[in-house]
């Protein structure tokens, strides 16, 4: 059976056109590693070579070169399509909420597919699954375990994730292997209740070690404080991705594996609206590569 994805088209027009693997895997926001991969599997596939390529250079080849128009032509029919099926859907806005990370390009992928209101309640994961179970959402973008899914009736697609790091005393330089890195699980569970799943998940495939406060330490100045008081790399949540350090503190990066925190693009199971369909299948399933550390089911 001829197994060609829309999706190895589009990786094969941005390589054609990039001419650089790295910088094609950074526009389609996918790893380098997967890219290459994706490619090799559609050659195969198409039965043709589309690309030389060597340390230094990549070029298309005759075959390429002869099928690029017609494989943009067909990207351009699916859209028309996807846009056709848009325009059928119902007119009510889909509505979808989220947590502390955004797809940077979905107004771009949704645009034209639907009318989208982006929710202004941005809550923790499992509350927003739980409002997309309950109809107060059509769509979350968030993380919340396979179990949680199957009992509140949802699906997701996994279509982004954050690389998470060690945060620890400055003057240390170099990755942290993620056995060596210290894990925070509150007793709030209500309030970090996907978090600590994650937590004790990670704790148990990589050997890092748990350390259980009771503060809300996950995020903010108390964060800070724990990692003072432990002495050793903690790992940071996503919502601590992007706050400022004190002057004390450093953040490494984690290896062996990487450790990623997902993010699902969350609908229910029985969902039947075109709208909210073609929501989601504007974004492809995302593949962060070798040696990424994701939650089971990710």
């Amino acid at each position: 059976m001829w197994g060609v994805e829309l999706r190895q088209l589009r990786y094969f027009v941005a390589v054609a056109e990039e001419l650089n693997f790295a910088r094609a895997a950074a526009r389609l926001l996918i790893a380098g590693p997967s890219l290459s991969q994706q490619i090799k599997a559609l050659e195969r596939d198409l039965g043709v070579v589309l690309f030389d390529r060597d340390r230094r250079s990549v070029a298309l080849t005759p075959a390429g070169t002869a099928l690029l128009p017609h494989v943009r032509a067909l990207l351009e029919r699916a859209e028309d399509l996807r846009l056709r099926a848009g325009r059928l859907s119902s007119a009510e806005p889909v509505r979808v909420g989220y947590v502390n990370w955004w797809p940077p390009d979905f107004a771009a992928r949704t645009s034209g597919v639907a009318t989208v209101h982006v929710d202004a309640w941005v809550a923790p994961s499992h509350t927003q699954a739980a409002r997309v179970a309950d109809g107060s959402l059509d769509l979350a973008v968030c993380w919340v375990p396979d179990a949680d899914l199957e009992r509140l009736g949802l699906a997701g697609r996994l279509i982004g994730a954050d690389r998470l790091f060690a945060v620890c005393a400055a003057g240390g330089a170099g990755p942290v292997r993620a056995r060596d890195a210290v894990v925070l699980v509150d007793e709030d569970v209500i309030s970090w209740a996907s978090w600590n799943v994650y937590a004790q998940e990670l704790a148990s495939a990589t050997g890092a070690r748990v350390e259980r406060i009771s503060d809300g330490g996950v995020t903010g100045p108390a964060f800070f404080e724990h990692v003072r008081r432990i002495g050793r790399p903690v790992l940071n949540s996503p919502k601590g991705q992007t706050a400022p350090l004190p002057a004390d503190l450093t953040r490494r990066p984690v290896v062996s594996p990487e450790v990623h925190w997902p993010w699902l693009l969350v609908r229910r199971a029985d969902e039947a609206r075109a709208a909210v369909l073609a929501v989601v299948d504007a974004f492809d399933a995302f593949d962060g590569g070798a040696d990424v550390w994701l939650p089971g089911g990710s």
